[in-house]
């Protein structure tokens, strides 16, 4: 059983590491070439769509099996300092800069009217939304694969894999 929780815990904080890891190094930089309209456009949809079962399956996912396999593993060391310090980064990193950064940036550009804006107030909201965050983004990658790299080093020290 605890086996099997860590397993589940190290695909799913790969996956979310994956997807901001794919943001940072890709999307975010095709984003760049668009044009005002375009990006602001592309972002609203992005922040729509990514809004899915599976997406939260792996977010919520490692959010609560992270702490999880911290509480099962206890008693084991390195591996629980390793699952605390995963969890941690996750947790502050990623998850947090998620909820009180980006998100709250995602719902001001989601209530923006593109159609109905000028070209130089859709200049000021792509100045406004983008360096802030790709910079928030950033740091959850950094914090993901943090915490991608602690959960495997408990996989490696788990006397039960």
């Amino acid at each position: 059983m605890t086996t099997l929780v860590l397993i589940i815990t190290a695909v799913l904080t790969a996956l979310i590491g994956g997807l901001f890891y794919a943001y940072s190094c890709s999307v975010v930089l095709g984003l760049g070439k668009l044009s005002d309209t375009e990006y602001l456009k592309a972002m609203q949809n992005i922040n729509k769509e990514i809004l899915n079962p599976v997406f939260f399956m792996s977010f919520m996912g490692t959010l609560v099996f992270l702490p999880l396999s911290t509480f099962l593993l206890r008693g084991q060391q390195p591996v629980f300092i390793f699952l605390l310090l995963a969890t941690l980064a996750y947790l502050i990193g990623v998850f947090g800069v998620t909820v009180v950064g980006n998100v709250p940036m995602n719902d001001t550009l989601d209530k923006f009217d593109i159609s109905s804006s000028t070209t130089e107030v859709i200049r000021q909201m792509r100045e406004n939304f983008e360096n802030r965050w790709n910079f928030l983004n950033n740091i959850r990658t950094v914090f993901s694969v943090i915490s991608i790299l602690f959960v495997v080093c408990a996989c490696v020290w788990n006397k039960e894999l």
